[in-house]
């Protein structure tokens, strides 16, 4: 007999059955596992950029308290020679 016209059994079913399962399970994840990472990706650049909008004023709030500081510090040196 060939292989075609043999019976199938049970145990082969039920094999046959859960590989089909794992293969349908895993094809119908994989839309949404790149929909997913393109969409983490998207988020990560935004984030990054927000991230870089905020040091980028941090620094400039940062340099102009440093600049006050000095002006007072060189006002006050300067008063301080005048008496």
């Amino acid at each position: 007999m060939s292989r075609a016209t043999e019976m199938v059994s049970r145990r082969g079913a039920f094999s046959l059955l859960g590989l089909a399962a794992a293969l349908g399970a895993v094809a119908a994840m994989t839309p949404a596992l790149v929909t997913e990472a393109e969409a983490q990706t998207a988020g990560q650049e935004r984030r990054a950029a927000r991230r870089e909008g905020r040091e980028a004023r941090r620094e400039g709030r940062r340099a102009g308290r440093e600049a006050r500081r000095e002006g007072r510090r060189t006002a006050r040196e300067l008063r301080r020679e005048a008496r």
